[in-house]
């Protein structure tokens, strides 16, 4: 069993650090992960320069590029052994709701799903505790279960772990993604010369978050397993899209 790991937040992340140290012994792990910290990168590919790969004495690449890159790279020719499985994360910071378009860690495991393999997607709800240890413990369990029991084709799991004790978790919910209000006004401040610049504002608090909900699940103290695919064919609105086109169709 070869598992290829990956995240956004670089190759140095404690999280990174905890997750191939819960899954050592399941299989042959190789991390393949950005050389600094590379959140909201989406699936973002480097398409105009070349991507570098520097192999660090503990056997680790660290890859001038974005998570997609890493796990493109990986498992389109920079590794000699085929992967059986993609593992992103423990990321530093929660990817609910439509924290899943922008994060690295989720298109991470979104393109390991892409080129064929099994992928799953962890996050740590950080509130302060850092509890990477118990994060993963779940990575594990999670990871064996999915061993044992294979993805549904053409889906990714998103995990989000609450930043709890393991033995104060309550235990696991399959949920749906929530929702978040719109995020907070961007903030304007000055460099030394006086010239503006620009902080993207903090994300909105959950907006859909009710029973169900991948945000309440967390409230509760659960972990929040949340199915993914790519498909975004919005299918109830192909009938009223044809009918809206016949006109243009004389």
């Amino acid at each position: 069993m070869n598992i290829l790991l990956s995240n956004d937040d670089g190759w140095r992340a404690d999280g990174l650090r905890a997750l191939a140290s819960a899954l050592e012994g399941i299989g042959t792990l190789t991390v393949v992960a950005p050389d600094r910290n590379r959140s909201g990168a989406s699936n973002s590919l480097t398409l105009d320069g070349p991507l570098r790969v520097v192999e660090s004495e503990s056997g680790w690449y660290a890859v001038n590029g974005t998570p997609t890159d890493c796990v493109h790279l990986a498992l389109s020719g920079l590794l000699a052994q085929p992967q059986n499985l993609v593992v992103s994360g423990i990321n530093d910071g929660a990817n609910l709701g439509d924290d899943v378009l922008y994060s690295g860690t989720v298109a991470a495991a979104m393109e390991g799903r892409h080129l064929g393999l099994p992928s799953i997607a962890f996050s740590l709800v950080s509130g302060g505790g850092r509890h990477f240890d118990a994060a993963g413990r779940v990575a594990r369990e999670l990871v064996e279960a999915l061993l044992q029991n294979p993805l549904p084709e053409a889906t990714l799991y998103n995990v989000n772990i609450p930043d709890r004790s393991y033995v104060q978790l309550q235990g696991f919910k399959a949920t749906r993604l929530g929702a978040r209000h719109k995020a907070e006004p961007i903030i304007q401040t000055s460099d030394p010369r006086g010239r503006p610049m620009y902080w993207v504002g903090a994300p909105g608090a959950g907006a859909d978050a009710g029973v169900g909900t991948d945000f309440h699940a967390i409230e509760q103290g659960y972990v929040s397993i949340t199915p993914l695919h790519v498909n975004l064919t919005r299918v109830d609105a192909m009938a009223g899209l044809t009918q809206w086109l016949e006109p243009l169709n004389g």
